[in-house]
Protein backbone atom coordinates (compact mmCIF):
# COMPACT_ATOMS: atom_id res chain seq x y z
CA UNK A 1 0.00 0.00 0.00
CA UNK A 2 1.01 3.59 -0.51
CA UNK A 3 1.87 5.81 2.45
CA UNK A 4 -0.66 5.12 5.17
CA UNK A 5 -2.80 8.26 5.68
CA UNK A 6 -3.65 6.82 9.09
CA UNK A 7 -3.14 4.56 12.35
CA UNK A 8 -5.54 2.67 14.05
CA UNK A 9 -4.21 1.97 17.42
CA UNK A 10 -5.08 -0.93 20.49
CA UNK A 11 -3.85 0.12 23.95
CA UNK A 12 -3.57 -2.67 26.70
CA UNK A 13 -0.47 -4.54 25.47
CA UNK A 14 -0.10 -2.67 22.39
CA UNK A 15 0.90 0.72 23.64
CA UNK A 16 0.75 -0.10 27.35
CA UNK A 17 0.84 -2.52 29.59
CA UNK A 18 -1.42 -2.31 32.56
CA UNK A 19 -0.02 -5.82 34.49
CA UNK A 20 -1.89 -8.48 33.54
CA UNK A 21 -0.33 -10.97 35.38
CA UNK A 22 0.72 -9.80 38.65
CA UNK A 23 -0.67 -6.15 38.67
CA UNK A 24 -4.13 -6.98 37.32
CA UNK A 25 -4.28 -9.90 40.47
CA UNK A 26 -3.40 -7.35 43.03
CA UNK A 27 -5.79 -4.77 41.78
CA UNK A 28 -8.33 -8.04 42.03
CA UNK A 29 -7.62 -8.79 45.31
CA UNK A 30 -7.53 -5.15 46.89
CA UNK A 31 -10.71 -4.69 45.04
CA UNK A 32 -12.34 -7.83 46.62
CA UNK A 33 -10.91 -7.09 49.82
CA UNK A 34 -12.56 -3.68 49.84
CA UNK A 35 -16.17 -4.70 48.73
CA UNK A 36 -16.13 -7.90 51.00
CA UNK A 37 -16.25 -9.87 48.29
CA UNK A 38 -14.32 -13.48 47.75
CA UNK A 39 -11.90 -12.95 45.38
CA UNK A 40 -13.10 -15.80 42.50
CA UNK A 41 -16.47 -14.41 42.94
CA UNK A 42 -15.20 -10.60 42.47
CA UNK A 43 -13.52 -12.50 39.45
CA UNK A 44 -16.47 -14.85 38.02
CA UNK A 45 -19.05 -11.75 38.40
CA UNK A 46 -16.76 -9.01 36.66
CA UNK A 47 -15.63 -11.55 33.83
CA UNK A 48 -19.68 -12.05 32.89
CA UNK A 49 -19.95 -7.90 33.02
CA UNK A 50 -17.43 -7.76 31.20
CA UNK A 51 -19.01 -7.05 27.81
CA UNK A 52 -21.66 -4.72 29.33
CA UNK A 53 -18.79 -2.65 30.55
CA UNK A 54 -16.69 -2.79 27.20
CA UNK A 55 -19.56 -1.75 25.22
CA UNK A 56 -20.84 1.28 28.24
CA UNK A 57 -24.32 -0.73 28.61
CA UNK A 58 -22.57 -0.84 32.42
CA UNK A 59 -20.46 1.69 34.90
CA UNK A 60 -18.50 0.21 36.56
CA UNK A 61 -20.57 1.43 39.66
CA UNK A 62 -22.90 -0.44 38.15
CA UNK A 63 -21.11 -3.53 37.83
CA UNK A 64 -19.26 -3.27 41.16
CA UNK A 65 -22.97 -3.41 42.82
CA UNK A 66 -24.21 -5.93 40.87
CA UNK A 67 -21.51 -8.18 42.27
CA UNK A 68 -21.65 -7.22 45.75
CA UNK A 69 -25.65 -7.65 45.71
CA UNK A 70 -25.26 -10.75 44.06
CA UNK A 71 -22.63 -12.22 47.14
CA UNK A 72 -24.81 -11.12 49.56
CA UNK A 73 -23.26 -7.98 50.49
CA UNK A 74 -24.37 -4.28 50.87
CA UNK A 75 -23.40 -2.13 48.07
CA UNK A 76 -23.55 1.09 49.60
CA UNK A 77 -22.99 4.63 47.54
CA UNK A 78 -20.16 5.54 49.75
CA UNK A 79 -18.57 2.12 49.09
CA UNK A 80 -18.97 1.57 45.48
CA UNK A 81 -17.81 4.76 44.69
CA UNK A 82 -14.89 4.67 46.70
CA UNK A 83 -13.99 1.06 44.41
CA UNK A 84 -14.35 2.88 41.26
CA UNK A 85 -11.55 5.47 42.59
CA UNK A 86 -9.79 3.20 44.00
CA UNK A 87 -9.84 0.96 40.13
CA UNK A 88 -8.91 4.41 38.72
CA UNK A 89 -6.35 4.77 41.12
CA UNK A 90 -4.91 0.84 40.78
CA UNK A 91 -5.15 1.28 37.41
CA UNK A 92 -3.27 4.65 37.43
CA UNK A 93 -0.36 3.61 39.23
CA UNK A 94 0.57 -0.13 37.11
CA UNK A 95 0.25 0.96 33.88
CA UNK A 96 3.62 1.18 31.85
CA UNK A 97 4.29 2.74 28.47
CA UNK A 98 6.14 0.86 26.65
CA UNK A 99 9.07 2.48 25.71
CA UNK A 100 8.96 2.79 21.28
CA UNK A 101 4.91 4.09 21.76
CA UNK A 102 5.49 7.60 22.50
CA UNK A 103 8.08 7.80 19.45
CA UNK A 104 6.22 6.36 17.61
CA UNK A 105 3.03 8.61 17.86
CA UNK A 106 5.29 11.16 17.14
CA UNK A 107 7.17 10.01 14.32
CA UNK A 108 3.33 9.14 12.78
CA UNK A 109 2.04 13.07 13.60
CA UNK A 110 5.22 14.28 12.11
CA UNK A 111 4.73 12.89 8.82
CA UNK A 112 1.19 14.00 8.97
CA UNK A 113 -0.35 10.65 9.84
CA UNK A 114 -3.84 10.88 11.57
CA UNK A 115 -4.35 8.52 14.90
CA UNK A 116 -7.29 7.11 16.35
CA UNK A 117 -6.29 5.15 19.67
CA UNK A 118 -9.31 2.22 19.62
CA UNK A 119 -9.54 0.14 22.42
CA UNK A 120 -11.94 -2.12 24.34
CA UNK A 121 -12.46 -0.74 27.37
CA UNK A 122 -14.57 0.20 30.78
CA UNK A 123 -14.20 4.15 31.55
CA UNK A 124 -10.88 4.39 33.80
CA UNK A 125 -9.20 4.21 30.48
CA UNK A 126 -9.88 7.81 29.61
CA UNK A 127 -7.85 9.29 32.69
CA UNK A 128 -4.89 6.87 31.55
CA UNK A 129 -4.75 7.99 28.48
CA UNK A 130 -4.39 11.86 29.42
CA UNK A 131 -2.14 11.02 32.11
CA UNK A 132 0.05 9.23 30.01
CA UNK A 133 0.29 11.93 27.58
CA UNK A 134 -1.40 9.68 24.47
CA UNK A 135 -4.66 11.72 24.66
CA UNK A 136 -2.67 14.45 23.40
CA UNK A 137 -0.56 12.72 20.61
CA UNK A 138 -4.00 11.44 18.67
CA UNK A 139 -6.62 12.81 16.55
CA UNK A 140 -9.24 10.73 18.19
CA UNK A 141 -10.36 8.65 20.97
CA UNK A 142 -12.64 5.69 20.35
CA UNK A 143 -13.12 3.94 23.25
CA UNK A 144 -15.58 1.03 23.44
CA UNK A 145 -17.59 2.29 26.15
CA UNK A 146 -18.38 5.29 25.00
CA UNK A 147 -19.22 4.17 21.71
CA UNK A 148 -21.15 2.00 22.00
CA UNK A 149 -19.21 -0.93 20.12
CA UNK A 150 -17.05 -3.34 20.48
CA UNK A 151 -13.73 -4.94 18.56
CA UNK A 152 -13.64 -6.85 16.38
CA UNK A 153 -17.42 -5.61 15.63
CA UNK A 154 -17.27 -3.91 12.46
CA UNK A 155 -18.80 -0.58 13.65
CA UNK A 156 -15.81 0.63 16.17
CA UNK A 157 -13.70 0.47 13.12
CA UNK A 158 -16.41 2.27 10.81
CA UNK A 159 -16.30 5.04 13.63
CA UNK A 160 -12.56 5.77 13.74
CA UNK A 161 -11.94 5.89 10.28
CA UNK A 162 -15.43 8.16 9.84
CA UNK A 163 -13.83 10.64 12.61
CA UNK A 164 -10.39 10.81 10.86
CA UNK A 165 -12.05 11.08 7.95
CA UNK A 166 -10.11 8.62 6.33
CA UNK A 167 -10.96 5.41 3.59
CA UNK A 168 -10.68 1.96 4.79
CA UNK A 169 -7.93 1.23 2.43
CA UNK A 170 -5.76 4.15 3.44
CA UNK A 171 -5.22 2.37 7.34
CA UNK A 172 -3.51 0.31 9.32
CA UNK A 173 -4.80 -1.14 12.36
CA UNK A 174 -2.14 -2.03 14.76
CA UNK A 175 -3.78 -4.70 17.58
CA UNK A 176 -1.99 -7.93 19.69
CA UNK A 177 -5.24 -9.78 19.35
CA UNK A 178 -5.49 -11.84 16.32
CA UNK A 179 -9.72 -11.40 16.54
CA UNK A 180 -9.60 -7.80 16.57
CA UNK A 181 -6.84 -7.85 13.50
CA UNK A 182 -9.08 -9.85 11.35
CA UNK A 183 -12.03 -8.16 11.88
CA UNK A 184 -9.76 -4.91 10.92
CA UNK A 185 -8.91 -6.54 7.64
CA UNK A 186 -12.19 -7.70 6.92
CA UNK A 187 -13.20 -3.96 6.18
CA UNK A 188 -10.16 -3.89 3.49
CA UNK A 189 -8.05 -2.36 6.42
CA UNK A 190 -4.09 -3.01 6.69
CA UNK A 191 -3.61 -5.02 9.98
CA UNK A 192 -0.67 -5.54 12.20
CA UNK A 193 -0.44 -7.70 15.25
CA UNK A 194 2.09 -6.85 17.38
CA UNK A 195 3.25 -9.73 19.43
CA UNK A 196 5.28 -8.01 22.46
CA UNK A 197 5.52 -11.14 24.69
CA UNK A 198 7.18 -14.29 22.76
CA UNK A 199 6.27 -16.62 25.25
CA UNK A 200 2.40 -15.12 25.53
CA UNK A 201 1.09 -18.10 23.48
CA UNK A 202 -0.74 -16.22 21.16
CA UNK A 203 -1.28 -17.05 17.39
CA UNK A 204 -0.74 -14.98 14.84
CA UNK A 205 -3.96 -13.45 12.99
CA UNK A 206 -4.42 -14.94 9.34
CA UNK A 207 -3.78 -12.31 6.91
CA UNK A 208 -2.03 -9.58 9.34
CA UNK A 209 1.56 -8.79 9.38
CA UNK A 210 3.49 -9.56 12.47
CA UNK A 211 5.72 -7.33 14.05
CA UNK A 212 7.56 -7.40 17.63
CA UNK A 213 7.71 -3.55 18.05
CA UNK A 214 6.46 -0.12 16.78
CA UNK A 215 9.68 0.57 15.35
CA UNK A 216 9.12 -2.76 12.93
CA UNK A 217 6.16 -0.49 11.56
CA UNK A 218 8.53 2.42 10.48
CA UNK A 219 9.18 1.20 6.88
CA UNK A 220 5.64 1.77 6.09
CA UNK A 221 6.39 5.27 6.30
Amino acid sequence: MAEPEAFLIDVYETILTAGLTEGFEQRRRELATMAGVPVAAWSTGLAGLAHELNVGRLTLADAFERVIRASGGDPRPELVHELVRKDRDLLLSSARLYDDALPFLELLRSRGVRIAIVSNCSENTRPLLYKLGISDRADALILSCEVGYAKPAAQVYWHALDRLGVAAGAAVFVDDQPAFCAGAAALGISAVQIIRDEAGGRPAAPGSAVVRSFGQLEGML
